[in-house]
């Protein structure tokens, strides 16, 4: 038992290094093409940091374990929404820019209709509906791209001062970067797979379970550094849509690309009132989830501290019905 517990806890290491080091050498990669900040942190920053969740989802489904690829896809909105984003509200309150996040929370709840839809009629998710959520990804990005070049932002803002300016990696170092950091992200997810699946069987906890809790915020963690990163150098917002897109990516990127590879079926091995425990709690509070963190975002331009606690105290009761039941 304690050589799968370290090699599990040497999988989470590899995969927060490794999401650490893709992105600084994405970013580097965009700079140096002169693409806009916005433009990175939307599309190459939020992609970077749910390469954890794409790859451990990846290899789950085609390893036979598509409940963890389901639970980890779906535990991870979760856990961004009500944890990392909640202790960043909780902590740092503040307005927000709602017309930049219509594109990316329009998206995620289209998508999230969609998953929906599929779950509770016919609880199959076929290659067909991994194709139509790859092809959600897809026109998300390229109106994503679209929408920011009608509006460029510069690469230095304007109140920075000289001394402030942050030199831009040289090109070779951030190829480097991006293709080790790959690497580690695909060693780091196949540790966390097979040996989280090991623990889980090992208690008798089901892998559900496992990938809605443990492993969903262990490839979160890269949102959390993200998160805190923003915090400190005062960009709050910067870490909403960031957490907002990496959601939507867990949908259509995750889970799109894990049943494309390996249809599989919803997890069935959990009862709660006597109907499938997905169905009844994990999908509800997702919605839930989403709508108390971006509901006050669009309509009042702002988060509230009491919304980030509230948010924290439903991932506590959600993380302890998971075990309980």
């Amino acid at each position: 038992m304690l050589v799968p517990v370290l090699l599990f806890i040497l999988g989470l290491v590899l995969l927060i290094k490794g999401g650490d080091w893709f992105v600084d050498g994405a970013i580097g990669i965009a700079r140096h093409f002169h693409l806009p900040e916005i433009l990175i942190g939307a599309t190459v920053v939020s992609i970077g940091t749910t390469l954890p969740e794409v790859m451990v989802s990846a290899s789950s489904a085609l390893s036979g374990h598509g409940q963890m690829a389901y639970g980890n896809a779906i535990g991870s909105v979760i856990c961004n929404t009500a944890l990392i984003s909640a202790l960043t509200i909780a902590i740092a309150p503040g307005k927000t820019d709602p017309k930049s996040l219509r594109l990316p929370v329009g998206f995620f709840f289209v998508s999230a209709i969609l998953f929906s839809v599929v779950a509770y009629t016919t609880g199959e998710f076929t290659r067909w509906i991994g194709v139509a959520l790859l092809a959600l990804f897809a026109l998300y990005m390229i109106m994503s791209v679209l929408s920011l070049r009608r509006q460029p932002e510069p690469l230095v803002q304007p109140d920075e001062d000289e001394g402030e300016k942050e030199t831009p990696l040289p090109i070779g170092k951030s190829v480097l970067l991006l293709v080790i950091g790959a690497a580690l992200i695909a060693v780091g997810a196949k540790l966390l797979v097979e040996n989280g699946t090991l623990i889980a069987q090992a208690l008798g906890v089901p892998e559900s379970v496992i990938a809605l809790t443990f492993v969903a915020l262990g490839t979160s963690l890269p949102e959390l550094v993200t998160a805190i990163t923003s915090l400190v150098k005062g960009h709050g917002s910067l870490s909403l849509g960031n957490v907002i897109g990496a959601n939507l990516f867990n949908l259509v990127l995750v889970l799109g690309l894990s049943v494309t590879l390996a249809p599989f079926s919803i997890p069935a091995e959990k009862q709660l009132f006597g109907m499938n425990a997905s169905l009844v709690l994990d999908i509800p509070v997702m919605f839930c989830v989403m709508l108390l963190l971006t509901l006050p975002a669009l309509l009042k331009g702002r988060l509230y501290r009491a919304q980030g606690i509230l948010l924290l105290l439903i991932y506590a009761a959600f993380c302890v019905v998971q075990f309980a039941v």
